[in-house]
This record gives structure tokens, sequence and C-alpha cells, in this order.
């Protein structure tokens, strides 16, 4: 009796899997984009859950992403060819970053952003970055992690193993990664470890990479192995127990 009731359990469980997964598979579209309204069409059609650049992509304006979307670059680059207040001087401030995640989960891959006054904004959100993610050549820095007005969703970023953040025109005026001094903390993660970025600090290139390159004495890391393992022989042990019945 237990082994049939056993049976029966895996049976429906593989039934649940099938039946809330397999929409979701089925529904999710990849779209091909070269150009500025091919971008803006694709995060518009819900159905799509991942971008990928065929093409270096030149935009007059800020791309803003409000859904969760995984972003592929293959290497190739977005550019903001658009004006600024001062006309075509990026290090005069208007907001114009090449990507802003609002409240939102995004993955984004071996991209170039550039010619904004920032490349990327995170903006109560969370957003993972795979591969070599460039943000050279944006007039006030590369990455902002701010939550501005009306959000309070904490801001993540972090770093899959061999993600890594380029940056070649770095310098005190312009760093690699902020926390604007209007916003509360941010969180930066990579190698499973987990730090705190204080509102108003703002982090060179070499402190990301020094994180990035933590070694391998991360406490929360491997209790989270310990106790994937102890879970793993734990379910073997029942379903055993449950056989021999």
């Amino acid at each position: 009796m237990t082994s049939k009731v056993f049976k029966n359990a895996l049976m429906f469980a593989f039934l649940f899997m099938f039946i809330t997964v397999m929409p979701t598979l089925v529904s999710a579209k990849t779209a091909n984009i070269s150009s500025q309204e091919d971008f803006k069409n694709a995060l518009k059609d819900t159905e799509v859950d991942t971008i990928v650049l065929d093409s270096d992509i030149n935009t007059t304006e800020k791309i803003n992403i409000t859904r969760p979307i995984y972003i592929d670059g293959k290497g190739h680059t977005m550019k903001y060819t658009g004006t600024f207040k001062g006309g075509s001087d990026k290090t005069v401030w208007d907001g114009i970053y090449l990507l802003q995640v609002y409240r939102t989960t995004a993955t984004i891959k071996d991209i170039k952003l550039t010619g904004g006054n920032a490349g990327l904004l995170v903006n109560g959100s969370l957003v993972t970055l795979k591969g070599n993610v460039d943000v050279s050549g944006n007039g006030f820095g590369g990455i902002e992690l701010g939550q501005g007005a009306n959000v309070t969703e904490q801001v993540k970023l972090s770093l899959t193993e061999g993600a890594k953040i380029v940056n070649t025109t770095e310098s005190n005026s312009a760093p690699t990664l902020w926390v604007p001094s209007d916003s509360k903390e941010a969180k930066i993660e990579a190698n499973g470890i987990t730090a705190t970025i204080k509102s108003g600090e703002e982090l060179e290139l070499k402190e990301i990479n020094q994180l990035i390159k933590n070694p391998e004495t991360s406490d929360p890391l491997y209790l989270y192995i310990i106790l994937n393992i102890i879970g793993i022989l734990s379910l073997t042990m029942c379903f055993k127990k449950l056989k021999r019945n």
C-alpha cells in the first residue's frame, strides 16, 4: 500500500510540474534585435523573455525595463547618440542611462553600454550580470544602484561566476559603481559573498574586482552547500525506506 501511495504521489508531483511549468516554456520566446525600435517592441511583447542583440545599436533615448527580461548583448554595443541639456556634453547631467531597470529583475550579459550620463541604473531592482559588461565612455560613471522617488525595493547587483565589469574611462568624478546619497544602501553579490554599499558610497573597478576574486572562505556559501547535501541525503534515505515498505 505504501509503495502505491508513493508512486501516486510521484505521478501527482510530475503532473503538477507539467501543468505549471509547461505553459511558461511554451509562451516564452526570444527576440533578435538590431535597432532601438526593435528593443522597445521586444519589451512591449510580454511573451518575450530573452532579447538578443544581432548588431551594435544606437539609441536616442533611455531604454526602460519594467519587467523580468534576459538581455544577451553577444558582445555588441549600445550607444546613446541623442542630445543632453548641454548639447552633446554627456558630463552635463540629464538623467540619461543606456538601460534603466525599474522595480523588477533582469539579467544582462556580454554588452557594452556607452555614451550616456551612465551605462546602467539598477532602480529598486535585482540585476544579474554575466560575461563582460562594459560601461566605459559614460559622463558620470558606469553603474548606479539607486532607488529614487517612491521606490522602496532593495537594490541588488549580482555577478555570476566569471562575470566581469569593464570600465576603461573610470576617474574620481566618474566611478564605476555608486549609490547616490538620496538612496538607501544597496547590495552587491559575487562568489557567494554579499557586500553592502552605503548611501553616497562609490566603488572603483579594482574594489569591485577584489570583491569578485575574494576567495573561497565564504561561510554562507559553505553553509548553503552543506545544507543541500544534508537535504539530498535525507530525501534518499526516505525514498529507500518507502521502497522497503
